[in-house]
């Protein structure tokens, strides 16, 4: 096992704690707190440099801006919320900018899963998730008159947690740079 498989597996191994419980809080509250997200992004900041110095702390700070600036649209528009972006790019310093699109791409995966099988079980609201995807792609929707035809926000049965898909993102990324396809940071 190389050096940088043996970092991976540490960061693996101490994060995966921290990603049950975000996904645990958020499935139940919907709600990520500030101290582990922050934390997480303080720690994955930390990390990086300690493993490859100032230019591992550049290349966490950078990767966690690319993922600020992914979920930047979706937090914009109200389908994301606070949480979940620091929750992002605290994982975006984990991965790193090597990690960076695998997390993103295999994320949104996992995003689409989860909100399949609550359709499916009928935890999620199809109505709000329609109304998100018109808002996002079609440039024709009337957004005022399909936001008052929406369930109530407090209305847990619309919101789908997305730190779920999150820490798939950030598992998967981790499992692919420790089996040696994704590469030293």
């Amino acid at each position: 096992m190389s050096h940088d498989q043996i970092w991976t597996l540490a960061v693996l191994a101490l994060s995966a704690p921290w990603l049950v419980v975000l996904c645990r809080m958020d499935v139940r509250s919907r709600r990520l707190p500030n101290a582990l997200t922050l934390g997480g992004l303080a720690v994955g900041l930390a990390v990086a440099a300690a493993r490859c110095g100032t230019d591992g702390f550049t290349d966490a700070l950078v990767a966690s801006g690319i993922c600020i600036l992914v979920m930047l649209l979706p937090f914009l528009v109200r389908a994301a919320g606070g949480g979940d972006l620091k929750m992002l790019a605290a994982c975006g310093a984990l991965v790193g900018t090597r990690g960076v699109f695998f997390l993103l791409v295999s994320m949104s995966f996992a995003g689409l899963v989860v909100a399949i099988a609550m359709l499916l079980a009928r935890r999620a609201s199809a109505p709000r998730l329609k109304h998100l995807f018109r808002s996002l792609f079609d440039w024709r929707y009337d957004r005022a008159a399909g936001k008052a035809a929406l369930p109530p926000r407090e209305s847990e049965h619309g919101r789908i947690p997305f730190s779920l898909a999150i820490a798939v993102g950030t598992v998967a990324t981790l499992a692919v740079e420790l089996a040696g396809a994704g590469g030293a940071r």
